[in-house]
């Protein structure tokens, strides 16, 4: 048979003796006689010891120096806590209790105004009396001696504060401004503040625990700015045994943020998978760059976030602004940076654990093997609802199969073995070895009961610790992924599979989003964070008597940097809408002009045929809606081509984001659209366009001719180069873009202005 390799490179088959009993041979080719060892790094060079400060001349990834040196925080030479207690229920306590952990690597100074004795330790009243200056401080104390005792860890000489204290920037305008001036005064001193209102922070590297509880050691590194959603993701963690390699809870963000940790994950030793949950990305460009850059080494990003409101919405001047989401603009900043997003905490542990395998499928096409029908029906379907293939094997290894597998079993994908199982557990090792070594698999999900036999007393319950050991080593020689999906989780077969970083799921659908989620980066690869454009300063626009909000300096604009447009003239009177549609020719269209959505409001009158209809139009809309000013345009052959939506909206924190969708007045109807960090090039443009849903009616397919996706993709080029290069455009977007088959033309525009007064069309 071939092989099924996975991507990465390959590892170490698993060792023991060659269980031969039960197993009948399915080709040639040695058995490998080592365990996969415990995964340690996803490059292909072998990990780095651990460092904070990459060299100027460009070691890892990023190729210049870190910006900050987190030494200090994550491996300290000594730490105080302020605030420490000898009260069980106090955060005072826990966290020397965990400190304390580590007394053989560090220094531990207990501050307590009491001077008690906590944990057996001596404590000091305050910081002065300390015989040493600390390099880390953790402060759990009131909101109200944080102000002081900020100025008495930094009197000591502290490089680094993790600031549990709540009731700040948090609660008040009073807090905000104390917890800025305590970020100020720590950045003048070159010092780390954490927090503040944060759960703490852990580095099982070094030994270091300042938290509320036992982090299990492992490969995961969790950056969360809600202490709460990191509890609950360490709760799923534990379950599920997966470990980390530190813990940060950013809390606030005063100070260190997200992108700050993730830069120095990425050479930080014992890190695979970074886990991130954020609320306020700040600069979500730099955070893009940086995940883009521990991708690159290595270490994939995952994101948790919020920000699909409606309220969001509401505030839009265009099409364009209404559909751009927060959680859009986050979504084109994942496409760009290969960050995968995930939507609950526990959908985050079970995508890491998919993450941690030895290996990563290089393709879509999943074969699935259960002792029931049920099982594997179910799995077939959620895995295709997923973006999966459960293609049919050929005839070459359908009958290999069949003739290792009982009479009863199916032999063709995905794999029922009917109860095989019951007579002889060897059975599913034979059909994962037949399906890794197949060639015609890039992952292989094992569903149903296989699991529980160790559960139950029994020659089984040996045998499948067997059974299991032994598939992993079949799937180690191949480079396949083995996934498992059981009734049974936390049995002692389960442990084994975990133990070798071998995915272990209870429902069916988290292996499906899981595997989707990965395989769709696969299919669709990062499009890369886009170079900034150098920034211009034109002249105002509507500078003189032309207001800002004026369609025709939009027109303008747009027809200047290269988007052709359909022939329009700007009337105030009847006689001269009459005279401007004798001169481009009927029909014509009359636009009312100065609204956002004209067509909601019955400001646009189509195919007008003669002076007559044109007089009455203009009439009817000078009566029911008073504009200052019209347009009358040609009418474009709409019946021929496709309309479209090309924008640019300017995100808070991720800048300027280009959008394409389905256009014309249904635009926020349909909801069909596809959003990239702008500006794109023009592949970028034209992949972002067939990503479509619609972009069938684009391509020429179902007897319709192909029309001009390369000029929509440049017009979308254009209009975000235009909107990244001028920093005072908030929305622009021309829709609907009439797309011929030999051409483009824009039909209508808008934009929004960042000035005081309100410029949108």
């Amino acid at each position: 048979m071939g092989s099924c390799r996975g991507s990465h490179r390959r590892r170490p088959g698993p060792g023991g003796e060659d269980r031969a009993h039960g197993r009948q041979q399915l080709g040639s080719g040695s058995v490998r006689r080592r365990w996969p060892q415990p995964p340690r790094h996803r490059s292909d060079r072998p990990p780095l010891p651990y460092r904070h400060i990459r060299s100027p001349s460009g070691g890892g990834q990023g190729g210049a120096p870190l910006s900050r040196d987190l030494r200090p925080l994550f491996n300290p030479r000594s730490l105080a806590i302020l605030g420490a207690s000898k009260d069980p229920a106090k955060w005072g306590y826990a966290l020397s209790r965990n400190a304390l952990k580590g007394r053989h690597r560090r220094k531990i100074f207990l501050v307590n105004r009491n001077g008690d004795e906590i944990l057996g330790e001596p404590s000091y009243r305050s910081m002065r009396e300390l015989p040493e200056s600390p390099e880390l401080v953790v402060i759990t104390i009131r909101a109200a001696g944080f102000e002081a005792a900020v100025n008495d860890a930094l009197a000591a000489g502290a490089r680094a504060i993790v600031a549990i204290t709540a009731g700040l920037g948090e609660r008040d305008a009073a807090g905000l401004a104390l917890q800025q001036a305590a970020a100020a005064r720590c950045r003048e001193a070159g010092t780390i503040l954490v927090g503040p209102n944060c759960l703490g922070i852990a580095d099982l590297t070094t030994e270091l625990d300042l938290t509320w509880d036992d982090f299990g050691p492992g490969a995961v590194a969790l950056v969360s700015q809600s202490g709460n959603v990191g509890l609950e993701l360490a709760q799923h963690a534990h379950y599920f045994r997966v470990g980390f390699s530190r813990f940060v809870s950013l809390g606030n963000q005063a100070d260190l943020n997200a992108g700050d940790c993730v830069e120095d994950l990425i050479d930080h030793e014992g890190t695979r998978v970074i886990a991130v949950y954020i609320e306020d990305f700040g600069d979500g460009r730099q955070f893009a760059s940086l995940a883009d850059k521990a991708r690159l080494a290595g270490k994939p990003v995952i994101l948790l976030t919020v920000g699909e409101t409606a309220a969001s919405r509401r505030t839009a001047r265009s099409h364009t602004g209404a559909l751009v989401s927060e959680s859009l603009a986050v979504d084109a900043a994942c496409r760009a940076a290969g960050i995968y997003r995930v939507q609950t905490p526990l959908q985050m542990i079970d995508l890491a654990q998919m993450l941690l395998m030895p290996y990563q499928p290089r393709g879509s096409r999943i074969s699935i093997i259960g002792d029931g029908g049920g099982h594997v029906a179910l799995a077939a379907d959620r895995l295709a609802a997923h973006g999966l293939r459960v293609e049919p094997f050929s005839d070459r290894v359908s009958q290999q199969l069949a003739r290792v597998l009982p009479s009863t079993a199916t032999s063709t994908n995905p794999v029922d073995i009917a109860g095989g199982g019951e007579e002889d557990i060897w059975t599913f090792e034979r059909a994962v070895r037949g399906m890794v070594e197949s060639g015609e698999a890039d992952a292989v999900l094992l569903t149903g009961y296989f699991g529980g036999y160790s559960e139950h007393p029994g020659p089984y319950a040996t045998q499948e610790l067997e059974v299991a050991e032994t598939m992993m080593r079949d799937a180690s020689n191949a480079g396949c992924p083995l996934i498992v999906q059981t009734m049974y989780p936390r049995s002692p077969t389960s442990a084994i599979f975990r133990r070798h970083a071998i995915p272990v799921f209870a429902d069916i659908e988290a292996p499906a989003r899981a595997l989707g989620i990965v395989v769709d980066q696969i299919n669709n690869p990062p499009l890369s964070i886009p170079p900034p454009l150098a920034l211009k300063s034109p002249p105002p626009l509507g500078e003189g008597r032309v207001r800002a909000s004026d369609y025709f300096v939009v027109r303008q604009l747009l027809i200047d940097a290269g988007i052709p447009f359909a022939e329009a003239r700007p009337v105030a009177t009847e006689e001269a809408a009459v005279a401007a549609a004798d001169e481009i020719g009927y029909p014509i269209v009359l636009k009312a002009l100065g609204m956002t959505h004209k067509s909601d409001v019955g400001g646009v009158r189509l195919a007008i045929p003669d002076a007559a209809a044109i007089r009455e139009a203009f009439r009817h809309l000078q009566t029911s809606l008073r504009p200052s000013q019209f347009s009358v345009e040609r009418e474009a052959p709409i019946e021929l081509g496709v309309e479209l939506l090309v924008g640019v909206k300017r995100d808070r924190s991720f800048g300027p984001i280009a959008l394409a969708g389905l256009g014309g007045v249904h635009a926020e109807v349909f909801r069909d659209v596809a959003v990239a960090l702008a500006p794109v090039t023009q592949d970028q443009a034209i992949k972002l366009i067939c990503r479509l849903e619609g972009s069938e009616l684009l391509l020429g397919r179902r007897g319709r001719p192909r029309l001009d996706v390369e000029g929509a993709a440049l017009a979308l080029r254009t209009l975000s180069e235009v909107a990244a290069s001028r920093p005072d455009i908030v929305e622009i977007e021309v829709n609907p873009i009439l797309v011929l088959s030999n051409r483009v033309l824009g039909l209508d525009a808008r934009l929004a202005l960042r000035i005081a007064e309100d410029k949108s069309l």
